[in-house]
């Protein structure tokens, strides 16, 4: 079934899904704080002559074939004239808060998927507006009136297809979706293939190979018929959504599974000391983001990539659950000067997972606890200023110690 009946009094109403899907956010953003980068191709992420990736480009620097995740240095070669920015984080989020904050002022039914974009079930308010595009105009308008940006919206049925649709007619663009399952694989069966969640470039290419191409291609064969091209589970997966059938619901409150930092070297890094200090850094800020939602985690782990590209991670299961920097540090360093470095490193990671609510983590007590306790306090109060400092300095304004031990800090708590 693609359309979900919901029963209210004696009248059957279908579900309305609404995706919201804010236009070349980060570069609108940017454009808002310097508008006399309005009309002219800006590339957010890293600088033309470092490495690193396309984060957002405006509408003006696609035109010229510039997309996300590509390097910057191939953005350049293309448009050199083009004005690259850096990524301001802290600003994105702020503003993503006062669009999720307006999102909320039309329902309480939010699954925001990141910082600009959000799914939307606004079933339960439909009562009170003449149609789904009166809803989305009203949204439209008042994410224009109140922060100056323009967002995307589809209508549909469920979440694919909403998602779908914010996507056809951008910038500023409002896509409804037809209802009726006739009238929906009509509106599916001209789109490719790569239009459906999980087809990718692999894939896609598997999907020409036998034959399909078009959304319509697929809606006329049985899923049987994919196994032998992208196997069972995907044939299932892509036959569903090319026929516009999605069952998922909106998902209010989803917890993160894990919180993580990550950095890729300008240049490949053989110093070990060079690449002992960024990992550091990347615990205090996994730290802080830890902190900054009340929780501790009990595990974690690292990751190392190479210069020709091989991957490996390591992780650690803690005794008890910590968001103190000086334990996580010792942690992740523990897991660091376990691994060889024969090789220059491209990028250095560091997450953790398995939360719990911060206060209601209870430790084991040991012959030390009056100890361990206040040095636990005694940690949390370092962190505390340090975070503090940070919020208001920028966050390198305080470093540790290029020389910090993490292998003697280890035994010590």
């Amino acid at each position: 079934m693609v359309r979900t009946a919901i029963l209210y009094g004696k009248q059957m109403r279908v579900t309305t899904i609404l995706h919201i899907d804010m236009d070349a956010f980060f570069a609108a953003v940017e454009v808002l704080d310097h508008p006399e980068w309005a009309g002219k191709p800006l590339v957010v992420g890293s600088p033309a002559d470092k490495r690193g990736v396309v984060c957002t480009a405006s509408y003006e620097a696609r035109k010229f074939g510039i997309h996300s995740a590509m390097p910057s240095r191939t953005a350049y070669r293309l448009c050199p004239h083009a004005i690259f920015a850096p990524v301001r984080m802290s600003r994105y989020l702020d503003v993503s808060e006062q669009v999720m904050a307006i999102l909320g002022d039309f329902t309480p039914m939010i699954e925001q998927l990141s910082v600009d974009e959000a799914f939307l079930d606004v079933t339960g308010v439909m009562r009170s507006w003449d149609s789904p595009a009166a809803l989305a105009g009203a949204i439209k308008a008042r994410i224009r009136k109140v922060t100056g940006l323009t967002a995307s919206i589809g209508i549909a049925t469920n979440k694919f297809l909403a998602k779908l649709a914010s996507d056809l007619h951008k910038p500023d663009g409002m896509t409804r979706v037809p209802e009726k399952r006739e009238d929906i694989q009509a509106f599916l069966a001209p789109l490719p293939v790569n239009k459906i969640w999980g087809v990718g470039e692999v894939t896609e290419k598997l999907l020409h190979q036998a034959g399909f191409r078009y959304m319509a291609d697929i809606q006329q064969v049985g899923p049987s018929v994919l196994v032998p091209v992208v196997g069972p589970a995907l044939a299932d997966h892509i036959s569903r959504l090319a026929r516009g059938d999605d069952q998922r619901p909106v998902i209010t409150e989803s917890a993160a599974k894990s919180i993580s930092a990550e950095n890729t070297f300008d240049e490949d890094v053989q110093d070990r000391d060079t690449v002992r200090q960024e990992l550091i850094r990347l615990v205090e800020q996994v730290g802080r983001r830890l902190r900054q939602s009340d929780q501790v985690a009990q595990t974690v782990h690292i990751k190392i990539r190479f210069d020709d590209f091989q991957t490996i991670t390591r992780q650690e299961q803690l005794p008890d659950p910590v968001c103190s920097d000086r334990r996580l540090i010792a942690a992740a360093l523990a897991l660091f000067e376990r691994q060889s470095i024969v090789q220059p490193v491209r990028l250095i990671g560091m997450g953790v997972s398995h939360f719990r609510d911060a206060g209601q983590t209870a430790r084991q007590l040991d012959l030390f606890a009056d100890e361990a306790h206040e040095r636990e306090a005694r940690d949390a109060r370092v962190d505390r200023a340090l975070d503090h400092l940070r919020e208001k300095l920028g966050p390198d304004a305080i470093r540790r110690a290029g020389s910090w031990d993490g292998k003697s800090q280890l035994n010590k708590g």
